[in-house]
């Protein structure tokens, strides 16, 4: 797929969900909030890229502690829910930009911090990306990535991915710590430091979140039941489709 179709397809897989992220549980709750404000504790002078902003939580939670926040996205529908949300909580200093993560339009060195939450998976190219991060961070400037990632087994990751492009077609990969770590030290960031954590997915908003069909909701729960008692213990799949799945928190400076 060229990247300006990858575009259009995540342009209207999330610009006709955007209202239902800014509600979604998963994406509005989370340990990983606190750390990201801690790391802003002391930097109120600070500019945030949130890059891949979806429905703005990561931007909601640092724009008071901080002076300006770019938050950033390809969906322009879902920049309008974040504007809207923004002034309805009195968030000034929220900025929407619309744009993909490998061609960032921001000038070399604009941010003290690049925030990214649940976005990397659907990026064309994860390298060009991280090598834009770099580009846009400034000398000694911090990036934190937050995402879902295989769990490097090769049955468990034909799984994943598997399921994660039926509910939602504008799905890339999820990437395994390791393809992290070289992506990212490949574009020239430090690695300081990497955190797993469990995330619990109900099936049921997991699959309405995106409007998932009916067929190919059917098809992801036909393929949980087919896989091998190993598939559904590692990711503790329950009767009804939920299930649990990896993320990675990493964080990064130049």
């Amino acid at each position: 797929m060229t990247g300006k179709a990858h575009t259009a397809v995540v342009q209207k897989q999330f610009g006709e969900q955007a209202s239902a992220y800014l509600s979604s549980a998963v994406h509005a709750q989370g340990a990983e909030f606190a750390l990201l404000q801690a790391e802003l504790a002391g930097h109120s002078d600070a500019r945030v890229l949130d890059l891949g902003c979806g429905a703005g939580h990561v931007s909601f939670h640092v724009a008071p502690l901080v002076k300006k926040v770019a938050a950033y996205d390809l969906s322009q529908q879902m920049l309008d829910v974040v504007a809207a949300a923004a002034t309805e909580r009195g968030l000034n200093n929220i900025a929407t930009v619309c744009g993909a993560a490998e061609s960032l339009p921001f000038a070399d060195g604009e941010f003290d911090f690049v925030f990214s939450r649940y976005s990397a998976h659907h990026w064309s190219d994860l390298g060009l990306a991280l090598r834009e991060v770099r580009r846009v961070l400034k000398p000694g400037g911090v990036a934190a990535f937050i995402d879902v990632i295989s769990p490097g087994s090769p049955l468990f990751d034909t799984y994943l991915q598997s399921v994660e492009v039926l509910r939602d077609t504008s799905h890339v990969r999820d990437y395994s710590a390791g393809e992290w770590l070289r992506q990212v030290n490949e574009a020239g960031l430090h690695v300081r430091s990497t955190q797993r954590q469990r995330l619990r997915l109900e099936f049921g908003s997991w699959v309405e979140r995106m409007r998932t069909p009916q067929p190919l909701r059917t098809a992801i729960r036909d393929l949980q039941q087919a896989m091998g008692a190993e598939v559904r213990e590692y990711f503790e799949i329950e009767a009804d489709g939920s299930f649990s799945t990896d993320v990675l928190v990493l964080w990064a400076e130049r």
